[in-house]
């Protein structure tokens, strides 16, 4: 039988809404959507539920969000099937995600430590200066060149920041070095490279004072070895030990999300049937991308649990 991998969303996934029908459906997953309310010491829930869209799309609010959204996710799952991950990974802040569902940290830690990760870097770049850029169908060499080439140029910041598939990687920096890159792209024949909207230029140099802030708040938390192998964001390796997963979640604030490697470790590894947990279908649709032959089941509300349970067991 393939292995089965638990996987976890990060910024971008969110939408009003989200969370809800998991909080309405048993009292034990309501009081975890209360938890994320009195660690973030703002009405989260209610931005999610109900929004407004602004508030939810903050990054100090969409990291919690995300999380206890995937959280809840991943307890339901559990809970309802007999079905248990050999791996866990996930997507940028989806890292924390698979590391309290593997047993590295705590609900409450992992709620405090990603609603810090999300203060951090928006106060890391101030507003306008920093930008991210989604380059497609260009190989990552020539990403790569266009990059440095524009950071020369511009004397500022650009590196890849998310290799998520062979015709999706995403490029972070200074405003004026993306747009730069974006330009050079096209010039080169580049058929699709645009810029993002988003907060921040999250993944590269410029994140280096959230890494910081990171990296303090991380050493004064207890991390425990994990139950089930993670593979990380920024080495596409199994990890287990949770002074290792310290250093590397450090690490991740500034460095490339290996998305493509690390579906290709999992499928090294024997994983062929991909549990996406938590809201959207981003992932999924990345995965699919990467690899054909997988079964993927996106697990946002109660009866998609219950809809990949029937089809897993059947």
């Amino acid at each position: 039988m393939r292995k089965i991998a638990f996987l976890f969303p990060g910024q971008g996934a969110q939408s009003v809404g989200m969370g809800q029908a998991f909080a309405a459906c048993s009292s034990e997953l309501a009081d975890l959507f209360a938890l994320a309310d009195r660690v973030t010491g703002v009405a989260l829930s209610q931005i999610m539920f109900q929004g407004p869209e602004e508030q939810l799309t903050l990054t100090e609010n969409t990291q919690p969000a995300m999380l206890v959204t995937s959280l809840a996710a991943a307890q339901l799952f559990m809970q309802r099937t007999a079905i248990r991950a050999d791996y866990v990974a996930g997507h940028s802040l989806g890292e924390y995600s698979a590391i309290a569902v593997a047993g590295g940290f705590s609900a409450e830690e992992a709620i405090r430590l990603v609603r810090l990760r999300g203060q951090a870097m928006q106060q890391a770049v101030p507003p306008g200066q920093g930008a991210m850029a989604a380059m497609l169908n260009m190989p990552a060499e020539q990403v790569q060149e266009v990059c440095q080439a524009a950071a020369l140029e511009t004397s500022g910041i650009c590196v890849p920041a998310n290799f998520n598939t062979a015709q999706q990687i995403v490029i972070s920096g200074h405003q004026f070095a993306v747009a730069r890159a974006v330009a050079l792209a096209k010039e080169r024949g580049a058929k699709r490279c645009m810029m993002l909207a988003v907060s921040a230029p999250f993944h590269c140099p410029l994140m280096q004072p959230a890494a910081d802030i990171m990296a303090q708040a991380l050493q004064q938390t207890a991390i425990a070895d994990l139950s089930i192998p993670l593979v990380a964001n920024v080495t596409a390796k199994e990890v287990r030990e949770g002074e290792l997963i310290r250093r590397l979640l450090v690490e991740q604030v500034t460095g490339a999300v290996q998305w493509e490697a690390f579906i290709r470790r999992l499928q090294e590894l024997g994983v062929g049937t991909y549990i996406e947990l938590g809201n959207g279908k981003v992932l999924a649709g990345m995965i699919k991308r990467i690899d054909e032959t997988a079964r993927v089941f996106t697990i946002n509300t109660p009866e998609d649990v219950d809809k990949a349970a029937d089809q897993l067991n059947s």
